[in-house]
């Protein structure tokens, strides 16, 4: 026997719908390529991604049609997102800090059918395009009046005029909520990047699940400025997720430094924010050196990579920001975990709420997680035990675009995230290391992450990276490779000294060395296999 309820498919463009319907007067504010501040409402908005779909019909773009972006997070963007995936087209957003051969290549392995690109990436584009194998038309996201001079792009739209005589009247089919509805490429640090095809279903549940009060929070009340890139996995939901609510979106285009993200949260009136930790170290320095307060924000969600402890204790301290830890990944849509801790530990000694914090939190319902050993066999959720993270669950991939890397699932169905990881009896997960950087120092294992986040609080360190270099006794030794801020002094006894009470002793590293820069993945990530490289041939004094 089966409900007698009704049975309406989860459609993305049922977002933009409710928002312009309930939350209509609601402002999307950008901060636009050309340089100047945006205002629309929801109600503009909708009007205009109707607009886009008609522009696509209009152009022979099909069900399952692929339309790649080349852009940054913005109103236009934004409209594309549902006008792109209400027709029943795919969304590719493309990160465009990529190398231009693996731009190349995911554009080609995508098959995209049309390009749509910010008019500061065109000339890039304009160079890569003879590379491209299916893409018709590229369209500059920006009116006649800024297109770029001298451009030599055949086939070449403008967005404005595309859209300008379409009656934005369209009608959003209903069709099946499996739907693909958009693309990401993981930033892999070997090999080819590969796609992850979400559905209208799993995006769907991803946005309701970031929105309860114990993952993001969201509501008609918040004001969200996502950092984090809409071509880093779809800014990590924020503009599906914040529609759903009403919240009011704020979009920063393309300056991420810390000048411009402050004047925005500022004038805009920002609660809620999103981003990896190198943004807010940028954003941190600049208040710092200009003796500033933010006078709204409440919550600052760090992913991507491990937040250090001195920067979620700065932004409590010094800014009354409560910073929420967060964990996922492209393959994930992304939210795995976020950090609120229970009422029961808001009562802790500060260090130990501190330690809490430094998890990467709890999964929201939706996602399914445990640790197991070398052997596939379940460890306990003591936060003692790590091993190797598997998850499941609605927004979870079951396999990559075009069946690359095969069938990734192992033991009825839990995805293999290439993380190590502690989950503790209340739930809490904490990433250890990713399994690729875990150093395995005479058969015991030693977490890079924390040797990383202990060495990020001396002050004079800007930034940390931690690597295992071959030892002929212990197998792996770690290194501690060194950024300095800018006219700060430490050498390698004092900064062994400083991490002395604070890792184990044998966790201590056998050398330091400082560089001028760490290099970093497109998408902010410590590019490890660039320091391995760098220093395959590094012998340890200890050796």
């Amino acid at each position: 026997m089966f409900g007698l309820m009704q049975d309406r498919p989860l459609l993305i463009q049922q977002l933009i719908e409710h928002a312009a319907q309930y939350h209509g007067d609601t402002e999307i504010v950008s901060r636009r390529v050309e340089g100047d501040i945006h205002r629309y409402t929801y109600r503009d908005a909708r009007v205009r991604a109707k607009k886009v779909a008609e522009a696509l019909v209009s152009l022979g773009i099909k069900t399952g049609d692929r339309i790649g972006t080349l852009a940054w997070n913005g109103y236009r963007h934004f409209e594309l997102y549902f006008g792109i995936s209400g027709i029943g087209a795919v969304c590719h957003t493309i990160n465009p800090r990529l190398f231009p051969e693996q731009i190349v290549y995911i554009v080609n392995h995508a098959e995209d059918q049309l390009l749509f690109v910010d008019i500061n990436l065109l000339p890039a584009v304009e160079k890569l395009l003879p590379e491209f194998k299916t893409v018709k038309h590229v369209v500059a996201m920006c009116d006649r009046a800024h297109l770029p001079k001298d451009l030599k792009i055949p086939n070449l739209l403008v967005y404005e005029e595309l859209i300008a005589d379409k009656p934005g009247t369209y009608e959003w089919p209903e069709f099946d909520e499996r739907t693909a509805s958009s693309l990401c490429y993981t930033s892999g640090t070997t090999g080819n990047p590969k796609g992850v095809l979400y559905s209208h279903r799993s995006t769907m549940l991803h946005a309701y699940g970031s929105a309860l009060p114990d993952t993001l929070g969201l509501s008609a009340r918040s004001v969200v400025l996502p950092v984090v890139p809409m071509f880093h996995v779809n800014a990590w939901g924020l503009p599906y997720s914040g529609p759903m609510v009403g919240a009011k979106l704020v979009f920063p285009g393309p300056h991420l430094d810390g000048k411009s993200v402050y004047e925005l949260f500022e004038t805009e009136k920002v609660t809620f924010t999103a981003g990896v930790p190198t943004v807010w170290l940028a954003l941190l320095n600049h208040m710092q050196a200009n003796k500033l307060k933010l006078s709204t924000l409440k919550y600052a969600v760090i992913g991507g990579s491990a937040a250090p402890p001195a920067m979620i204790t700065t932004f409590a301290k010094e800014y009354g920001v409560e910073v929420l830890h967060a964990w996922g990944m492209s393959e994930m849509s992304p939210l795995g975990t976020v950090n609120h801790p229970k009422e029961k530990h808001l009562s802790l000694p500060e260090d130990e709420l501190l330690a809490l914090r430094l998890k990467q939190g709890r999964p929201p319902f939706g996602v399914d997680m445990k640790i197991v050993d070398d052997a596939g066999k379940a460890l306990p959720h003591d936060g003692k035990a790590f091993g190797d993270l598997l998850v499941r669950g609605p927004w979870i991939t079951r396999g990559y675009f075009k069946g690359e890397g095969g069938d990734p699932l192992k033991d009825g169905g839990w995805f293999p995230t290439g993380d190590v990881a502690t989950i503790d009896p209340d739930g809490y997960m904490q990433i250890t290391d990713r399994s690729k950087d875990v150093i395995k120092s005479g058969g015991e294992w030693i977490s890079s992450i924390d040797l990383e986040n202990a060495a990020m609080a001396h002050p004079a360190v800007a930034e940390a990276a931690v690597i295992g270099v071959a030892h002929p006794k212990w197998d792996e030794r770690p290194l501690l490779i060194i950024h300095r801020k800018p006219g700060a002094e430490v050498t390698k006894d004092e900064l062994v000294k400083f991490l002395s009470d604070k890792v184990a002793k044998w966790w201590l590293p056998d050398d330091v060395q400082f560089v001028d820069a760490i290099p970093h993945t497109a998408t902010g990530k410590i590019l490890k296999t660039r320091l391995r490289e760098d220093f395959k041939n590094y012998k340890l004094p200890t050796a």
